[in-house]
């Protein structure tokens, strides 16, 4: 098969985190508990799930501003070999993007630090002094990313065959569009084992995006790129 795109989830795949949404939750001492579950079930819609993260950071402070929502996520690493990997697409002609349902604040800088060619992510509202609203912005719904790889593939006019999808979650899956492939990569959580295993697709379990390579070009090693 010719591979011509790749389009990463961000959260735990290019990124060593399980979401950056859990990590603003951190910085407050709240958690999505309960929530997350319902979410994960398509019990509650973005919006929703995101309005109720938002609802809990503000009862512990009810004043947030962006900056601090930045500085959440300073001392954020990247997942071992990603830097490389994307080197080694580029450096082959690939179109590498990231889809994905995190917060802008976090994808966007991951997406500048490791130059890829697009990127697209959930995000906030401010007030005009740069305060943050009670509703967030859904520009990647979370069970449907399938929406955003189309957009992508057409944009760059490469047939749906030609992509391939990484996630590390089962809603992850949902970026699997018809024709395309898909990989799970560094799923925890037995949802995303067990959605792995039903739908029948690789699942690399080592946290090393390197790791990647063969099942994106079979049969090959992983070149000489960037190394360390």
């Amino acid at each position: 098969m010719t591979i011509k795109a790749v389009c990463f989830d961000c959260d735990g795949v290019l990124i060593d985190t399980v979401a950056s949404w859990q990590i603003i939750h951190k910085h407050f001492g709240t958690d999505s508990g309960e929530m997350l579950d319902r979410f994960i079930r398509g019990e509650l819609s973005d919006e929703e799930f995101m309005a109720d993260d938002i609802s809990k950071w503000k009862s512990v402070q009810p004043v947030i501003h962006r900056d601090e929502l930045m500085r959440c996520f300073q001392g954020v690493k990247l997942m071992p070999g990603a830097r490389e990997l994307i080197e080694a697409l580029k450096s082959r002609g690939i179109i590498v993007a990231i889809v994905s349902a995190g917060v802008d604040l976090l994808i966007g800088s991951i997406a500048q630090l490791l130059n890829v060619d697009d990127w697209i992510s959930n995000g906030f509202q401010y007030d005009d002094d740069g305060f943050l609203l009670d509703d967030g912005v859904v520009r990647v719904p979370a069970h449907h990313k399938s929406e955003m790889v189309e957009k992508f593939a057409r944009i760059n006019n490469v047939d749906t065959s030609e992509v391939v999808s990484i996630g590390d979650n089962v809603t992850d899956l949902s970026m699997r569009i018809p024709g395309s492939h898909f990989i799970g990569f560094n799923g925890l959580k037995q949802s995303a084992i067990d959605g792995f295993k039903e739908a029948g697709v690789v699942h690399v379990t080592e946290p090393d995006c390197r790791l990647l390579w063969t099942h994106i070009f079979p049969n090959e090693s992983f070149p000489a790129v960037g190394g360390e």
